[in-house]
C-alpha cells in the first residue's frame, strides 16, 4: 500500500547510531539505551541497502539479536558493504555470530543452550569493559539467550570475555573497531549493560552526547518554520500527551498559523470532550476548533466488527474532517499529528522480519488520496522521551502523565459492532475504573487502566432474579513505553470495589473479569 507524503523528524544530518534489526524482541530497547547516552539512534531493517546506512552522520552500527540460525539456508544477513564500513560495529547475540562468520570464524549449535543469567569472566578490560564498577572486578552478571555459539575465531578476532558455556562470549577485531557480545547488554538483567553500550557509543564511536530534549525542541521548531513558511497547519488534537506536545511545539514554531482541531467522534470517554477543550484553551492557550461528528462516525461504523476495518474507517473519517477544515483556510496544506515510534513499529512491517501487529489509525489507516502533507515531529520518539520534551515545553504534569488513550477511542474497547447502548455501558464502567484507581492513588504507578466491553453474556443472579447480561474486562498495566507491558497487581480491595460498583451501578453488566496478560504475547488494547 502506498502511503501519503510524510514529513518526518530525523537526525540524518547529525551524528547517529544505526541499529540493524534481525528480529530480536529487544531491538527497540537497544535504540532506547543508545538514546539514554544522549545519542540519536535509528532502527533499520537488516536487509536495508548499504547506501541508506552509510550516509552522512553515521558514527556506528549495532547488529541486533534475532531468532534465526546463522548456519541455516534462511539465515538473515546484511549487505556485506555494511560490515566493511569504516565505522565501529557492535554485534549482539545473533549480530555477533554474523561478525564471527564474516571474519572466518566457525558458528555451530551449542552443546548446551544458554538462556537466562550467566557469569561473565572478563579477559580484557579495555574498550567495551572499560570503567566498570570497582565491585565488578573480573566478573559480572549478563543475560544470555542463544542456542548457537562461536566455536572458533577467525585469525583477526580475539576473545575478550567468556562464560562457562561460551568461550567466546565477547570478541573484538585485532585491527578494526569491531566488537561482538553473545549476551544482551540492553536488558536490565545485564548489570553493567548500560555501561557497555555507553562505552561503545561514547568511547569507541566518539559520539558527542548531544541528543537532548532542548536540542530536539530547537531543531524541530526551526524545521517547522522553514517547512511551513507563511502557510497554515491543522493539528489533530485529542488532549493526549502526544498530540498536546505536538500542538504546543508547533504553536511555538508558527504561532497563529497553527489551527488545532478537536474532533468529538462519539467514541470518547465520559466527560472527556469538555475536559480536553478546557485544558487546551485555558491552561495551554491553544486556539482549538471543536468539530462535532459523532453521528458521522457512528453511522460509518455501524455493523463493523473487524478491528482493522474500524481503524481504517476512523482514520479515513478523521482525514475527511481535517481536509474539510483545511479547505476553508487559505494556504493550508499540512496536517500535524502525534505519531510515535511504537506506533510505527507496530503498524508498518519494515523493521526487520517482524510481522504487522496492528494498524494504528494515524499510521496505517490513512487514505492514499489524502491531499494534506503530514508533519510528524515525534515519529522517531518513545513515549517517555515525549514526556520529557513536554516538560521542557512547560506542559503541566497532570497532562503529561495522562494515561494513553487510543486514537480510535472506545471503538477498539468494544469487541464487535458499535452502537450507542454499548458505548453507554462502556463509558460508565470505564469511568468507575478511572475513579477508583485514581482515588486509591495508584495512577502514578501505572501506564493504562480501562474497561473493555466483551461480546459475551453470562448468567447471573441479582435480587433473587436470573440475569443474562454483559461481561466487562478490566485492563490495568505497567509499562515504560508501551513496547512491553506487565499486568498490574492491584490491591484486592480496589479490584473488589471496582467490580462491585460496575455490577451495581452500570445497567446491563453482571460480571467483571481482570486481564492478567503481559505484552507480549498480548497487546495492551484488546483490538
Amino acid at each position: 500500500m502506498s502511503t501519503p507524503d510524510r514529513l518526518l523528524s530525523t537526525a540524518a544530518d547529525e551524528q547517529r547510531i544505526v541499529v540493524l534489526d534481525f528480529g530480536s524482541q529487544y531491538t527497540q530497547l537497544i535504540a532506547r539505551r543508545v538514546r539514554e547516552s544522549h545519542v540519536y539512534s535509528e532502527i533499520l531493517p537488516y536487509d536495508v541497502d548499504a547506501s541508506r546506512v552509510l550516509s552522512d552522520g553515521l558514527k556506528g552500527i549495532i547488529l541486533s539479536g534475532g531468532p534465526g540460525n546463522i548456519s541455516s539456508e534462511e539465515s538473515l544477513l546484511p549487505d556485506e558493504r555494511i560490515l566493511d564500513a569504516p565505522v565501529p560495529i557492535l554485534g549482539i547475540c545473533y549480530g555477533m555470530q554474523i561478525l564471527g562468520q564474516h571474519f572466518g570464524g566457525k558458528v555451530s549449535r551449542a552443546s548446551r543452550r544458554e538462556y537466562g543469567s550467566a557469569r561473565l569472566s572478563i579477559i580484557e578490560h579495555d574498550h567495551l569493559f572499560k570503567g566498570m564498577r570497582e565491585d565488578v572486578q573480573d566478573e559480572t552478571t549478563v543475560w544470555m539467550s542463544h542456542g548457537d555459539r562461536i566455536e572458533s575465531l577467525g585469525p583477526e578476532l580475539i576473545s575478550i570475555a567468556k562464560t562457562a558455556n561460551s568461550p567466546n562470549a565477547a570478541i573484538r577485531h585485532t585491527r578494526r573497531p569491531i566488537f561482538g557480545v553473545q549476551f544482551h547488554p540492553e536488558v536490565s538483567h545485564t548489570t553493567e549493560g548500560r555501561k557497555i553500550l555507553e562505552n561503545f557509543v561514547i568511547g569507541i564511536c566518539n559520539c558527542e552526547p548531544s541528543w537532548t530534549p532542548g536540542s530536539f525542541i530547537e531543531r524541530e521548531i526551526a524545521r517547522c518554520r522553514e517547512l511551513v513558511g507563511g502557510g497554515k497547519v491543522v493539528c489533530a488534537t485529542s488532549g493526549g500527551v502526544d498530540s498536546t506536545v505536538v500542538a504546543v511545539l508547533l504553536s511555538r514554531a508558527i504561532g497563529d498559523n497553527l489551527i488545532a482541531i478537536f474532533v468529538d467522534n462519539g467514541l470518547l470517554r465520559k466527560g472527556e470532550a469538555s475536559q480536553v477543550v478546557s485544558m487546551l484553551r485555558k491552561e495551554l492557550g491553544i486556539n482549538v476548533t471543536v468539530v462535532s461528528a459523532s453521528e458521522r462516525f457512528l453511522s460509518s461504523l455501524r455493523g463493523v466488527s473487524d478491528p482493522q476495518e474500524k481503524r481504517k474507517i476512523i482514520g479515513n473519517l478523521f482525514i475527511e474532517v481535517f481536509e474539510e477544515t483545511a479547505g476553508s483556510l487559505k494556504d493550508c496544506e499540512y496536517l500535524a499529528q502525534g505519531t510515535l515510534y511504537p506506533d510505527v513499529i507496530e503498524s508498518v512491517p519494515v523493521r526487520g522480519p517482524s510481522a504487522l501487529i496492528k494498524g494504528h489509525h494515524n499510521v496505517w489507516g490513512l487514505p492514499d488520496r489524502m491531499k494534506l502533507k503530514l508533519i510528524e515531529p515525534l515519529r522517531e520518539l518513545f513515549k517517555d522521551e515525549v514526556r520529557i520534551i513536554g516538560k521542557r515545553l512547560g506542559i503541566p504534569d497532570r497532562v503529561l502523565m495522562r494515561q494513553p488513550f487510543p486514537g480510535p477511542g472506545l471503538a477498539v474497547r468494544i469487541i464487535g459492532p458499535i452502537a450507542q447502548p454499548q458505548l453507554k455501558v462502556l463509558r460508565e464502567a470505564d469511568a468507575i475504573v478511572r475513579e477508583e484507581i485514581e482515588g486509591a492513588g495508584l495512577s502514578n504507578e501505572l501506564w493504562q487502566w480501562f474497561a473493555v466491553l466483551l461480546p459475551v453474556k453470562s448468567v447471573g443472579v441479582m435480587g433473587d432474579e436470573r440475569t443474562y447480561e454483559n461481561a466487562v474486562a478490566i485492563r490495568v498495566v505497567k509499562s515504560l513505553d508501551a513496547m512491553t507491558a506487565d499486568w498490574a497487581r492491584l490491591p484486592y480491595d480496589v479490584l473488589g470495589t471496582i467490580s462491585s460498583r460496575i455490577i451495581n451501578e452500570v445497567d446491563g453488566v453482571n460480571r467483571v473479569v481482570y486481564d492478567i496478560s503481559t505484552k507480549p504475547p498480548s497487546t495492551i488494547e484488546w483490538e
